[in-house]
């Protein structure tokens, strides 16, 4: 028999529970779950995602920092008990569950630590064959922008270096409790078949990183720090501004500035 005693809310943690079924049932069905047998829940709250993922064919794995979540969860879902893993996401070593095997992520991320959920699932995208969940609305959607768009930044650059992006749909605040202020965006990352790139990808993460940051200049200008030859300055990609260029751009980008070494 559930415990139906909701979990508070707590701010500092950025909970915003779903509330509707229907949202919370087709957010489940974004992972294609032949990809990985693994399917790890970030942030699961009451469970309201974790309920249509238990109903599939795989091993779902929690991992929940709020303790009254935790109770919530081993109360309600007893099955899972054995798959709850108490720990802060960006701080746990996954691989003491997941032993280097492939595992998806899925979940309705805290807003205050989405970005930084994107970037450890890049660090570990050789284990990570697909992501999908909720965003703020302009998160999401900067994840999946294209170059030549306003929004396009670092995020958009890594993320689609090894993934393909895509938008899928927008949630309103009034099916959350609490509602937060901003719509939501729920999006999918699916890893390229081939992901490692025709360049050195650390070296990849600095550019785009030290170009983005200063987003205004042109790219001469904002990589001036990379010491660059006159014969490399003189390349016309150094006329563009970091938004101008693809993911492709700046693979060959990140050549150019390792040939010049």
């Amino acid at each position: 028999m559930k415990n139906n005693q909701p979990v508070r809310a707590k701010k500092h943690l950025g909970q915003h529970f779903l509330t509707d079924q229907t949202i919370a049932h087709d957010i489940a069905h974004t992972l294609d779950f032949s990809a990985s047998k693994n399917v790890l829940e970030i942030g699961p709250g009451m469970g309201v995602l974790t309920e249509y993922l238990l109903e599939q064919d795989i091993q779902t794995y929690v991992i929940e920092i709020d303790p009254e979540s935790v109770i919530y969860l081993k109360e309600n879902y007893p099955a899972l008990s054995n798959n709850i893993i108490e720990k802060d996401f960006l701080k746990y070593d996954l691989n003491e569950v997941f032993k280097g095997a492939s595992f998806s992520i899925i979940g309705n991320f805290p807003y205050n630590i989405s970005t930084q959920i994107v970037f450890k699932t890049l660090e570990m995208r050789a284990q990570i064959p697909q992501f999908s969940g909720m965003f703020q609305k302009e998160v999401a959607q900067r994840i999946c922008a294209k170059e030549g768009s306003k929004v396009y930044g670092i995020l958009s650059v890594l993320a689609q270096a090894f993934y393909h992006a895509e938008y899928l749909f927008t949630v309103p605040p009034q099916v959350f409790n609490p509602p937060p202020k901003v719509e939501s965006g729920v999006l999918r990352l699916t890893r390229k078949d081939n992901f490692k790139l025709d360049c050195d990808e650390t070296l990849l993460f600095k550019v785009v990183k030290t170009a983005f940051n200063q987003r205004r200049k042109t790219m001469r200008n904002s990589l001036k720090t990379f010491n660059l030859s006159d014969n490399l300055k003189a390349n016309t990609i150094f006329d563009q501004r970091p938004e101008q260029l693809s993911v492709s751009d700046f693979i060959a980008l990140t050549n150019l500035l390792e040939n010049d070494q």
